[in-house]
């Protein structure tokens, strides 16, 4: 029962994913994220400038 839950869960997660995903060629999603600076930043408010995303997850890592 539980290994159907879970498949079933990962299942959801996927089609969720893929269905939330851009695809090559669409705009991006609007979305807003803290800064290392400590501001927020939104994607709108950057259109027609470099945008580069440097996401450094601490799961594995001492810190």
């Amino acid at each position: 029962m539980l290994r159907r839950t879970m498949l079933f869960l990962v299942s959801l997660v996927y089609a969720n994913f893929v269905n939330a995903a851009p695809g090559v060629g669409d705009m991006a999603p609007d979305w807003t994220l803290p800064g290392s600076d400590g501001n927020q930043y939104t994607l709108s408010e950057l259109r027609g400038k470099h945008v580069v995303i440097a996401f450094f997850p601490k799961a594995f890592t001492g810190g």
